[in-house]
């Protein structure tokens, strides 16, 4: 490994190479031209598209199923590992860098990057499912399905999810801020095998080219399903009529607010809109909290807080191998492979944002925090959701398994006090979650298709808005396409390359570790 012995020469070679433009057109061309092919075919061929994905989607997760379920195990142990062993201590830019962020800031561009509008369209209906096919062999609507559908989302937007985001933010991290790696992509993260030159050769094209491509279909899911959410509340809160051109409209809306954040940047575009809504988030949630059942909320949640710690293990490990009932696939491996699909654009973006902070800081900050937002935003709004159903206060089970599950929520934040508030605050939050998500996105894509990008500089500004253009074709086709089972298949079916990609990256995360120990030891003597 000459470019692990010398890395100064290869990436004086890199920088060589690389001035004659600022754009990978190699990488952008090819990711831009998969793209068109995906979605043109889907919209032309809709139903042919809808049964080959998931043809694809059930053979990925009856054959592969097991490898996602330990992938997000091996996540958490790899990180608990790094975090309180002596590796944790390690700084990201050297021991005297300040935090380019504060906690606060770091959390919410973090939180409302991470999770986008998909939190608040899952919070009001996840429930529902759950209780209608429990999980861990429940009997359907028993009163422990009640419990379970209160804890199980919890679980899927919990410890679990959050280890796989930050996996890729530490492996991406230590050879960018530590080997000072000019470039910021996923392939960073396999620099400690490949080399310091591994963007610009065909394997880490390759990486990359997946990359983007999970990342897009990723992005593509979340916004598929949020929109027509939101095109729903505004139906019900101007009388307007939904329907595809509303979903549209909704979705260009979005597009235009988060081009605009993206080319503004990350500090006065990025930063700001997440802490809007961090505020307003955390305003709505107590609002819920006070004029909603606050005492059978409380707890619910408390109860849900036991019975996920209790059950960790057994959840993260249960195939249902006696029944074969299809829950395991339906919610648990698609949920890993959403978040895989993400995970290595929450890398970059987390890498980006976390200079001068410890590897313990981003690993518990991640797992930890971003685990307690999504679990009160469950807590607050999954449980009186479904105490409106339990109490006869509005129907909502048979509307969401119905399939108008856009219609539900709508109704069910209709249903809260104090109208147009209510309705007003969900659908700024909502806009403002996009927006935050798709602009962070727009970011990261651009950085990859960016031959060096050092700390500290940003792509190109008409690059970003380039990628805040192109992300809304995918989740336009989805919507075209009107079925959940596709947007669920999209993500699964672009995150299967990135199992193989992230036993690779832990690999060389190690090397990178042990490598910097040594460089440190040293610098010392």
């Amino acid at each position: 490994m000459t470019d692990i012995a010398n890395p100064k020469a290869a990436i004086k070679r890199l920088t060589q190479a690389s001035d004659h433009s600022t754009i990978d057109w190699t990488l952008f061309g090819i990711a831009v031209a998969t793209i068109l092919a995906a979605c043109i075919p889907m919209l032309l061929y809709r139903d042919a598209a809808i049964d080959l994905t998931s043809r694809v989607y059930s053979w990925l997760t009856q054959d592969f199923g097991l490898l996602y379920q330990w992938a997000a195990i091996g996540c958490f142990i790899v990180l608990a590992v790094i975090a309180f062993g002596k590796y944790g201590k390690v700084r990201l830019g050297g021991d005297d860098m300040p935090r380019e962020y504060s906690t606060v800031a770091w959390m919410g561009m973090l939180f409302c990057s991470g999770i986008g509008a998909g939190l608040l369209y899952w919070t009001p209906i996840e429930w529902a499912f759950y209780l209608d096919t429990p999980p861990l062999g429940v009997s359907k609507d028993s009163p422990m399905a009640v419990e379970l559908a209160a804890t199980y989302g919890i679980f899927h937007w919990g410890f679990s999810a959050w280890a796989i985001y930050a996996l890729p933010a530490v492996a991406i991290a230590v050879p960018y801020y530590q080997r000072k790696i000019p470039y910021l992509r996923l392939s960073t993260g396999l620099c400690g095998i490949a080399g310091d030159d591994i963007a610009t050769r065909p394997v880490g094209r390759l990486v990359d080219f997946c990359f983007i491509i999970a990342m897009v279909a990723g992005t593509g899911t979340s916004l598929g399903l949020a929109t027509p959410a939101i095109a729903a509340s505004i139906s019900s809160l101007f009388g307007v009529e939904a329907g595809m051109a509303m979903d549209v409209a909704v979705a260009v809306i979005a597009m235009s607010l988060f081009a605009l954040s993206v080319y503004l940047g990350l500090d006065a575009g990025i930063k700001r809109l997440s802490m809007i809504n961090l505020g307003l988030g955390l305003v709505f949630v107590l609002f819920i909290l006070a004029v909603g059942p606050t005492v059978f909320i409380l707890e619910t949640g408390s109860n849900s807080l036991g019975l996920l710690v209790q059950d960790f293990v057994r959840m993260n490990t249960w195939t249902d191998p006696a029944t074969n009932a299809g829950f395991v696939e339906d919610w648990t491996i698609f949920y890993w492979a959403w978040w895989l699909a993400y995970a290595p654009f929450m890398g970059i973006f987390v890498s980006r944002i976390s200079r001068g902070r410890t590897l313990r800081e981003v690993i518990v900050g991640m797992i930890g925090l971003g685990t307690l937002g999504c679990a009160v935003f469950f807590i607050v709004i999954g449980n009186t959701a479904m105490w409106y159903e339990l109490n006869d206060v509005v129907a909502l089970k048979n509307m969401i398994l119905g399939g108008d599950e856009d219609i539900a929520i709508a109704t069910f934040v209709e249903t809260l006090p104090f109208q147009p508030v209510p309705l007003l605050i969900y659908l700024v939050l909502a806009f403002i979650f996009i927006a935050t998500t798709y602009d962070s996105a727009s970011y990261v894509i651009a950085s990859m298709a960016t031959r060096r990008l050092k700390a500290g500089d940003h792509p190109i500004r008409w690059h970003r808005v380039f990628w805040a253009l192109m992300l809304i074709v995918l989740p336009i086709t989805l919507m075209y396409m009107d079925d959940l089972t596709a947007v669920k298949n999209a993500s699964i079916i672009a995150s299967l390359p990135l199992l193989v990609i992230f036993v690779l990256i832990t690999v060389a995360l190690f090397r990178e570790l042990k490598e910097d120990e040594l460089r440190r030891q040293r610098a010392s003597t």
